[in-house]
Parts: C-alpha cells; structure tokens; sequence
C-alpha cells in the first residue's frame, strides 16, 4: 500500500521534494502546490523525480462549488476544475478531486433542500460529463468526495453517478469519514467501508485518511478528528484498501503541522503492522 501526506519542506526543487516524501516514510504526494498547467518543462521534471523516488503523485485538489447557482461564479470554479484535471492529467496524478458543491449560494459545499432533488442529481451528471469531455483526460481520473450535504452521500449514489456519467475518466475519490453522519453509521462504520470496497473498489483512484469521533452530547455530534484519535475501523479500511490491485494512495490531510502528520503517520503504520500489511 501507499501512504501519503504533506511534507514540511520549503522547495521547488522536485528532486529534493521527492526525497523528502521517502524520507518521511510515504510513498504518495499531494501534486506540488507551486506547479502550473503552463509549465511543461516543470511538469516533466516533477513527474520524472517522483517516478525515480517511486512517489506516486495522488492527487490534484480542486476544491469548490461546481453546482452553486451563481452562474459567472459557478463558470469559473468550473474553468479551474478543467485546469486542474488537465494538470493531474499530465503530470500523472491518479485523480483530479473536488466536491459536487451546493444549490446554497452562500455556501461552498453546505445543506439546501435541491441538493438531493432528482434536478440535483441531473446536474451534477451533467456537470461532470463536461468537466471531463473538455478536458478527455488519458491517465488521471476526475472523482468527487462524498459528502454529507449533496449527491453522492454514500456508496448507492456513487454506484449511480458512475453508471449515469458514463465516462472511462469518472473515477472514485473515498473518503469514509465524511459518510459518518449519524450515530448508527458511526457504531457501523467498518460495514459501510467495506460496503464502500464492495461496490466502488475497481474505481478507487485515492483516498483520504482522517478519523471521527461521536461525542456524547444530546444531539448528534460528530467531529473530524485525527487517525486515531476516533472510532473509525482501521483496520478494515486498510485491509480492504489493500486488496486493490491498482494500490490507492492513502493521503493524510487536515492537520495543522508536521509533528501531528507524523502522530498520524504512526498509528496507520501501526495499524497496518497488527493486520499484516505494510506500506513499504
């Protein structure tokens, strides 16, 4: 398996960047912030240096409202979904990502009542297809984290996004925590990530690694929490994740230094050791 997080060195140097990633321990990386579309040369460099390192570049963030019903708003997130698709295309990254947003206008990504209307669904279909027909990616996928708030909410609506957008570049972003929505999806999140596996596996280009912790408060409270530091089953999702053959990159996110990357870091690994399995 693949693991991957920020590393905490200032450079632009790929080579030195890519050694920094193996140095730490992780054989994926989050596509360098600094590199552009418009930078051919710079992009072989990089994709040359972390090819040597064996560092698979996981991913190309971009993050935003691709439903938001702002139109000129909504057409310019959408021209950076295609340059970011474009650049996770040619500098090999598995996956360009994003979420499918909200009707919410004041809102990236928060509740409205259309969001899970059929017209919902519709859009979002539509709006993927032409993400990827203008862009027709050869070698990275366009997925979409599920989310709480908007289409796809769990592995059904995926498994129904795939078949309606019906493009070899739609792929699958699975990020199991942002499912955890209520206490008994909580106490039964190792059956919905294996559901996840089950009927999304083949697609899975990357995934993201955090955790969540259900607090004891008279409403359901459910918070982000660190690897760890929360309920989700590791250990299914590792060995589950390691039955891929295509090898997902597992990518560390939301933390706010060095120091708590590595906590992280360690309990994964440590995970992984106790079911057998290696990120080596």
């Amino acid at each position: 398996m693949r693991l991957g997080a920020p590393v905490f060195v200032q450079t632009e140097d790929p080579v030195e960047l890519a050694r920094a990633h193996r140095a730490a321990g992780y054989r994926a990386a989050y596509c360098p912030g600094w590199l552009a579309l418009d930078q051919p040369d710079r992009i072989r460099e990089v994709e040359a240096a972390f090819a040597a390192e064996d560092v698979v570049i996981a991913e190309v963030g971009a993050w935003g409202n691709m439903i938001g019903p702002d139109e000129a708003k909504r057409e310019a997130h959408l021209a950076k979904v295609r340059e970011r698709l474009a650049l996770a295309d040619e500098v090999g990254a598995r996956c360009c990502v994003d979420f499918a947003g909200t009707f919410d206008p004041d809102s990236a990504y928060g509740p409205h009542p259309r969001n899970f209307a059929p017209e919902g669904f519709d859009f979002i279909v539509e709006t993927i297809r032409g993400v990827i027909d203008a862009v027709n990616p050869k070698r990275a996928k366009f997925g979409l984290e599920m989310m709480p708030w908007s289409f796809p909410e769990d592995a059904d609506d995926y498994v129904r996004l795939l078949e309606a957008v019906d493009r070899p570049a739609f792929g699958v972003h699975l990020d199991p925590v942002n499912i955890i929505t209520s206490p008994r999806r909580y106490f039964a999140n190792g059956a919905i990530i294996r559901e996840c596996f089950e009927k999304l596996g083949p697609h899975v280009a990357s995934c993201h690694a955090k955790d969540v912790e259900l607090r004891p408060n008279y409403m359901s409270d459910l918070r982000e929490c660190p690897p760890g530091e929360g309920g989700l089953d590791y250990g299914v999702f590792l060995r589950e994740l390691n039955k891929l053959p295509q090898e997902p990159p597992l990518m560390l996110e939301h933390l706010p230094g060095e120091a708590e990357y590595h906590k992280a870091r360690d309990h994964v690994v440590s995970v992984a050791h106790s079911e057998g399995l290696s990120f080596d």
